[in-house]
């Protein structure tokens, strides 16, 4: 057996590894994603998912919520992040062999301040179902990401992660609605966000102009999966 100081790495090839993370949320009643444009070759002016190479120092999930920081200024106490997938067809970046570990993130729009980072020209909220052309294989992950979101939003609690911290039960259920393009029964909806039991309700109200509104919030572990049951729509 090779001793461990024999091991020569220029005897191999090193693909170069990035994240890309989609970033969602609600803002003017609509789901948007939040693009970068690019400011250096490749697809110079084209928009594109935030992301970045990965350091040799920092693992995965830090690399992503870095490239979260650099874009929207949201800390990691503030968004729900998850890893999505891995897409690596050999010539999806004419640099190089890349290698991308996708990820999405939800974040509500009371705490986003996006700003473009470095190597972006600019930055700006699309409708997820309207993007402009996007670089390298984005679109792809875009619409794998909104596959995904759709399909936590159906059997987990995420959803919430695109409120305010306070919400009335209508501006849930618009949400829900936003997400899986599809109009939601106000009383089915309502039986079975009570079977959950992942909201609670909080002493606040907001004015409607008419009958006030009673605020909620959801509980810390609303997040969890629920495997054992469908719940909505």
């Amino acid at each position: 057996m090779e001793a461990a100081n024999q091991y020569d790495v220029t005897q191999y090839e090193r693909p170069s590894v990035t994240v890309d993370v989609v970033i969602f949320t609600i803002l003017d009643n609509a789901l948007q994603v939040l693009l970068i444009q690019r400011k250096a070759w490749p697809f110079a002016g084209m928009w594109a998912i935030p992301g970045g190479f990965v350091k040799m120092t920092e693992s995965l999930e830090q690399a992503a919520y870095r490239e979260l920081q650099e874009e929207t200024n949201v800390g990691s106490d503030d968004v729900y992040l998850e890893q999505l997938y891995t897409f690596g067809e050999p010539r999806r970046d004419p640099r190089t062999r890349v290698i991308t570990v996708a990820y999405f993130a939800l974040v509500g729009a009371d705490k986003l301040d996006p700003r473009a980072a470095s190597d972006a020209a600019n930055v700006g909220w699309f409708s997820v179902y309207d993007p402009p052309e996007l670089a390298f294989d984005h679109a792809e992950i875009l619409q794998y990401a909104l596959t995904r979101l759709r399909y936590k939003l159906e059997y987990s609690a995420v959803g919430f992660q695109l409120l305010p911290e306070k919400f009335t039960l209508r501006q849930l259920q618009d949400a829900y609605e936003i997400v899986l393009g599809t109009k939601l029964d106000k009383g089915n909806f309502r039986s079975k966000l009570r079977k959950t039991q992942v909201v609670e309700a909080v002493d606040d109200y907001r004015d409607t102009g008419g009958r006030p509104a009673q605020l909620y919030r959801f509980k810390e572990d609303a997040v969890a999966e629920v495997k054992t049951r469908r719940l909505f729509p």
